[in-house]
């Protein structure tokens, strides 16, 4: 039933797109409305070289841009043979790959069939940036979870929600405040395909919430072999105040937040139904989607006539659960009142009644003032748990040691997989190409295997230092450009518009620093101390130069206290001014510029707060050193020398951390210092006569080798289906194979 559904659905937008093209671009359409062309350079061009200009206007959208293309262009490429050639080129290669008669998921883990698939629920997914529902390093994973499942064949649908406004776009004022503004979105002009019956009427699901019922619809945005499915309540049938509940990414109070969630869990089970899927498992990325769990015992319990605690092992069987982080802000939580307006008409379809039902999402049960926990009902209603870190993974069985008060903390039912990135399409292609020339033209289909990455040492050290050196002034021109456009906007006068041409050095050190700005991230720690900042910064042997990028939620004023200080640091010192940048609305593609093209990659957050971090990783495979607090990913990536020094990056301050945040702040800065001025920087200047630092060279390829090939998510994914998908399966993830997209 799913494929016929999905099949006779949701073509009429790209028929309609394919009768606009002349003919032999026709191809193109497909291509368009589906996120694989996303994955490498080339194929960006195809859509690029149509007209660069309106390319960027349009934020990179494919559907957009052939949409709105003039006319005589279009038929100006539809009778170039160059062209043409290229377009069937590409057209052969997605059809090769989207019809592959065996997969590595079909041969290794068969019990996952496409007539039923993994679930995966998210409230963010950051697929590319013509799709802005995502934030941060949440939808980020999610978004490379969905390509490498559709590159390794692992039969997958993706569930989320069609912010219409998304997640807010940020400006800087002129004296470095962040602005919020919000820009609406045209779906039907984005890669989306509204889901419709046979009637090319749309398909809804029914929800109720505080006796309002709510329609949702349906839009499919197709990720390579995976569809996502985001459900939108934007509908003239829904009463104004619900047709926002899916405006905004993170926006509203608590009653949005839990309108969304039962949007996202409960709508998202219900969607599936409508849709004709029937999941063999539902992955809860992230606490948000834990409703799901209540939606699928009360349609088992349909089906089987049996009470919630008959089916209640059932739907454990079925549910998966990652948590993501140890802030507690990061776990949701409501109170009895807010559930009561939101479930007293849900908790009878189930059979329970208040005290019965709160107590599925209470930490300490018998409280009658103890809140529903996200979390809690997560873990309470899932097989499995795990964290994305080995740390994560201890540091969350501690925190939720008080649910299993039998256990010892060791062995609190929560495991880790540590999270990767999907190099794919964090690489830069100049990157790709090396390594394609080097590892072999299957290198990234060969990701996990250790034999491939160890070729790195076999790279000249002078054809891997151009190619960094030419990615880092691309990154400089972009930035000078960005900013420039920044301050024009806001209204700087002419001297500042003007220093934008002068921004960074393309043969100066250039650390990079992006991420959400919020206070456990310490954006700030570098000028802890200002005057040694200022001393290391401005050398004029040997100086440094600093880019930094990233949102503080509209809500967090002291996140955005943080981003004014930078900017107002930057500005007070003229030797900063050109080398302390703050690049403005952080979105994918500043991401993919910035990682590609820096030299060394800060992360410093308050131990042991940060649960994985994945950007560090994507620097690795760009040719990137990390600089990084020993927290997440990298207290496993992380590799120390016979002399205590790093081999392959650097670790901030010691394996440990205090209660005195003032005091780890010190020590922590202090060790950042002392490693700039005594390792990191002496290292990139020394160079020989050619100007090439060899003895950093060697540092790069060791983070390439050991890096590549432990923290990519065709690795995790491999990891997810051995040990949560699909239990007990024997997989050599030396032999995981993806999809080869040559």
């Amino acid at each position: 039933m799913q494929n016929s559904i999905v099949s006779q659905s949701a073509s009429t937008a790209v028929e309609q797109l394919r009768e606009k093209l002349p003919y032999t671009l026709k191809p193109l359409a497909n291509i368009a409305y589906n996120y694989w062309w996303c994955w490498t350079g080339d194929r960006i061009s195809i859509f690029r070289n149509i007209d660069p200009e309106a390319w960027d206007r349009l934020e990179h959208n494919p559907v957009a841009i052939l949409k709105y293309a003039d006319p005589n262009r279009l038929s100006q490429l539809a009778s170039d043979p160059s062209y043409i050639k290229r377009v069937d080129k590409v057209a052969q290669q997605f059809d090769r790959y989207m019809n592959e008669p065996q997969t590595w998921a079909s041969r290794v883990a068969p019990q996952i069939s496409r007539d039923r698939p993994v679930a995966y629920f998210c409230a963010e997914f950051g697929i590319h940036e013509s799709l802005p529902i995502y934030s941060g390093g949440l939808g980020i994973l999610a978004g490379d979870h969905l390509k490498s499942a559709s590159d390794l064949g692992v039969p997958m649908v993706g569930v989320g929600l069609m912010y219409r406004q998304g997640y807010f776009r940020q400006r800087l004022s002129v004296n470095g405040w962040q602005e919020d503004y919000y820009i609406d979105h045209i779906f039907e002009d984005m890669p989306l395909q509204l889901m419709t019956d046979d009637n090319d009427e749309p398909i809804l699901v029914e929800i109720e919430l505080r006796q309002r019922r709510v329609n949702l619809q349906i839009w499919r945005a197709q990720v390579g072999r995976v569809n996502l499915y985001l459900l939108d309540t934007d509908r003239d049938d829904n009463d104004p105040i619900d047709r926002w509940l899916t405006g905004h990414l993170y926006g509203g109070n608590q009653d949005t937040r839990i309108a969304q969630e039962v949007v996202l869990g409960i709508g998202g089970v219900r969607a599936l139904k409508a849709l004709g899927i029937t999941p063999s498992i539902h992955h809860l990325n992230e606490g948000h989607a834990a409703f799901s769990t209540l939606e699928v015992a009360r349609q088992e319990m349909i089906a089987t006539g049996k009470s919630f605690y008959d089916v209640e092992a059932s739907v454990r069987e079925r549910c998966v659960f990652t948590t993501h982080t140890p802030v507690p802000a990061g776990h949701d939580a409501f109170s009895g009142d807010l559930m009561e307006s939101y479930f007293s008409h849900y908790w009878p379809e189930l059979g329970l009644d208040q005290e019965q039902f709160m107590a599925l999402g209470a930490r300490r049960l018998g409280d009658p003032w103890e809140p529903f926990g996200m979390t809690v009902i997560a873990l309470r209603l899932c097989r499995t748990a795990n964290g994305v870190s080995k740390l994560h993974g201890e540091v969350s069985r501690k925190m939720w040691n008080i649910l299993y008060p039998d256990s010892p903390v060791d062995k609190v039912p929560i495991g880790h997989i540590t999270n990767g990135v999907h190099a794919r399409t964090w690489t830069a292609p100049i990157m790709s190409d090396l390594y394609a020339q080097y590892f072999g033209e299957d290198w990234s289909s060969r990701m996990a295997d250790p034999q491939v990455w160890a070729k790195v040492h076999e790279i000249p050290d002078e054809e891997l230092w151009w190619r960094h050196q030419l990615l880092k002034e691309r990154l400089i021109a972009y930035t000078r450009n960005k900013i420039r456009q920044a301050r024009e906007e806001a209204g700087e006068d002419h001297y500042w518009i003007e220093n934008a041409n002068q921004l960074l050095d393309p043969n100066v050190l250039t650390i990079g620093f992006a991420r959400r700005f919020s206070t456990y991230k310490r954006g700030y720690l570098l000028m802890h101390d200002t005057e040694r900042a200022l001393r290391i910064l401005t050398n004029m042997d040997r100086p440094v130069q600093l880019l930094f990028a990233g949102k503080a939620h509209p809500a967090d004023e002291q996140g955005k206290r943080i981003l004014q200080r930078l900017f107002e640091w930057s500005r007070q010192h003229p030797h900063l001014q050109s080398r302390v940048v703050i690049v403005p609305d952080y979105d994918m593609y500043t991401a993919r510029k910035l990682i590609q093209g820096v030299d060394v990659w800060l992360n410093t957050p308050r131990r042991p707060l940060e649960a994985s971090g994945t950007s560090g990783q994507k620097v690795c495979f760009n040719g990137g050193l990390n600089c990084s607090i020993l927290d997440g990913w990298w207290c496993e990536g992380y590799q120390e020398g016979p002399d205590g020094k790093g081999l392959n990056g650097w670790a901030i301050g010691e394996d440990a951390h205090t209660s005195d945040q003032d005091l780890q702040d010190k020590i922590d800065a202090e060790s950042l210092y002392k490693l700039l001025e005594e390792e990191i920087v002496p290292l990139y200047y020394d160079r020989d006569a050619n100007g090439i630092p060899h003895g950093w060279i060697r540092m790069m390829k060791k983070s390439i080798e050991t890096n590549g090939q432990a923290f990519n998510t065709d690795r995790m994914i491999g990891d997810y289906v051995a040990k949560v998908y699909a239990p007990g399966t024997a997989i050599d993830l030396t032999q995981l194979r993806s999809s080869v997209l040559a």
